[in-house]
This record gives structure tokens, C-alpha cells and sequence, in this order.
């Protein structure tokens, strides 16, 4: 068995992973993601190694049962370092050393959206596609390619930062340091800040936000708010499908929980004339099978 841990901008997942690929145990932890003080990286630590005991005290498991722990990051890595995850406020962390003198097996360290990627292209909704775009939307924005059924991997780091592409310039401040990043404003935390500004609500939850879009499916406030973030997810999308001409892209990260009131829209907008190159059609547009459990479970897959 395997141990696959997805680190979130807001949340740890650990989750025990059989040899069918499927998670027979998990455990979620929430991070305060706004909290930038230098013992970050330790709280990170103690929430993953609080999660793996979790798992093996429920399940009655000793380590040496584990083969390996795979674990998916946001932001860039090396084979041992998470060496920037802007969201996260860490730099250089020597995560797998540390890991390890907790739990010393073998340890794998990917970029989060190329972990999810993997996982809907072994089991999910890229597994017929050889020209895929994947993208994690959540507290930011993550992606992956597939081209001629190969993932797309620079030598140096894992590469396509897609978050971090400018769709507005000198526009808002991200955490990366650059301004107008497409995280800043098509990632869910955005959407959610959207929401809250125009309803004027404060610290509402992902859930308390769907009920109340929900609630107020038909107002013009829940149309302007939905139209707005559209606006910025689509531009975004666009830029990417006239780059990669992909057959299909899968949305994972929470942008899966508010499908029925984004995806149509959103098919809709890069439906419209002169959105895309050329007018060409818009590939397949599909939530991820996996759900929020893809980098999980594709953290562990060699």
C-alpha cells in the first residue's frame, strides 16, 4: 500500500491507497493559509505527519507496510525541496529529509496539478485523450498538458505555471510578486472573494457560498457576479486553448463543487465569436472523474 498525500492551499489530504489505485482510508486537515511566519513550514510538517498516523492508527497499519508516500505540492519542487509555494508562504523546504525522520521509506515530490493530471489520465476523464489540458482551480490556479499522450515536462522544474499567466496588466498584486496574474482573479478564492464583495458577506465557507449562489440563482446580483469571474476564467482558457489546441480539458481542484453554476457559462463565453483563434470549436470541457481526490491519488503513480 501507498500513502498519497495532496497539499492544498487551505487543506491537507492524506489518503491510503491500495493497489487498484483506489483511497481506502483518508484524513483532511484544514491550514491557515494566511499565517506568513517563518514556522509555516513546521505546521505544515506536523498537519502531514498528523494525517499519515491518522491513517495508520484507524487502520490498524504499521509503516512498514507502506511502500511509498507520494505528495503532490502547489507550487515548484524538486526531487527533496519544495522550493516555492507562494500560496503556502514557503521557500526551500527540505520536506522529504523531514518527512523522513518520522517515516523513512521512499518519498515522491510532484507539483499538484501534474500529480491530478496523472490520475485522470490513468483512471479518469483523460484516460481516451491523447491532447489533454488539465487545471486545478482552487485557492490558486495549476496545470498540466498532455500532448501526443506525453505530460509535458521542462528539464529544469515541472513547469507550466498557468496561474501565474498576466490576463490583466498592472492589475491586481499576487502572491508571486507579479501583477494581474490569472490566479488573481479565476481561481476559487477569487471567485468566493466575488461573491462575498457583492452580497456583502464576510468569512463565509465554500459551502455557505454555493447554498447562497443557489438560493439566489435568479438575481442579478449572482448574474453579475458569475458573468464578472467568467470574464477572467474564460480569457484565461482561451489563451491557453489557442496555444495547445487540446481535445479535451478537465477542471479539478473546488472548482468541481460549483460546476452547475459555472461550467455552462463558461462553455457558453468561449463559445462566442472571436473568443478563440480562427472561431474554432472549443474542445470537450469536463470535470475531473477524481474528483478533489486526484492529486492523492496520482501522487503515489511512477
Amino acid at each position: 500500500m501507498k500513502i498519497g498525500i495532496d497539499i492544498g492551499g487551505s487543506h491537507v489530504g492524506t489518503g491510503l491507497i491500495n493497489l487498484n489505485g483506489r483511497i481506502i482510508a483518508k484524513e483532511e486537515q484544514d491550514l491557515d493559509n494566511e499565517v506568513k511566519d517563518e514556522n509555516y513550514s513546521k505546521k505544515l510538517l506536523d498537519t502531514i505527519i498528523e494525517t499519515i498516523t491518522k491513517i495508520l492508527e484507524k487502520k490498524k497499519i504499521d509503516i512498514k507496510e507502506i511502500s511509498l508516500i507520494g505528495i503532490a505540492v502547489p507550487g515548484t519542487v524538486s526531487d527533496t525541496h519544495i522550493i516555492k509555494a507562494d500560496n503556502l508562504h514557503i521557500k526551500n523546504f527540505n520536506i522529504v529529509s523531514e518527512i523522513n525522520k518520522y517515516f523513512n521509506i521512499p518519498i515522491i515530490l510532484r507539483n499538484d496539478a501534474k500529480c491530478a493530471a496523472i490520475a485522470e489520465k490513468e483512471y479518469g476523464s483523460l484516460k481516451k485523450y491523447d491532447d489533454a489540458l488539465f487545471l486545478t482551480i482552487g485557492t490558486g490556479i495549476g496545470g498540466a498538458v498532455y500532448l501526443g499522450g506525453k505530460l509535458l515536462k521542462p528539464k529544469k522544474y515541472e513547469g507550466f505555471e498557468i496561474g501565474h499567466m498576466v490576463i490583466q496588466k498592472n492589475g491586481l498584486e499576487c502572491n508571486c510578486g507579479r501583477k494581474g496574474c490569472f490566479e488573481k482573479y479565476a481561481s476559487m478564492k477569487a471567485f468566493k472573494y466575488m461573491v462575498q464583495q457583492e452580497f456583502e458577506k464576510k468569512d463565509l465557507r465554500g459551502e455557505e457560498i454555493k447554498e447562497l449562489l443557489e438560493d439566489n440563482k435568479n438575481s442579478e446580483r449572482t448574474k453579475k457576479v458569475v458573468e464578472k469571474y467568467i470574464g477572467y476564467l474564460s480569457t484565461g482558457i482561451a489563451n491557453l486553448i489557442n496555444i495547445f489546441e487540446p481535445q479535451i480539458i478537465s477542471m479539478g481542484g473546488s472548482f468541481v463543487y460549483f460546476k452547475d453554476i459555472l461550467l455552462e457559462k463558461l462553455e457558453v463565453e468561449l463559445n462566442k465569436n472571436g473568443v478563440l483563434f480562427n472561431n474554432q470549436e472549443i474542445p470537450k470541457i469536463t470535470i475531473a472523474k477524481l474528483k478533489n481526490d486526484a492529486g492523492i491519488i496520482g501522487s503515489v503513480i511512477k
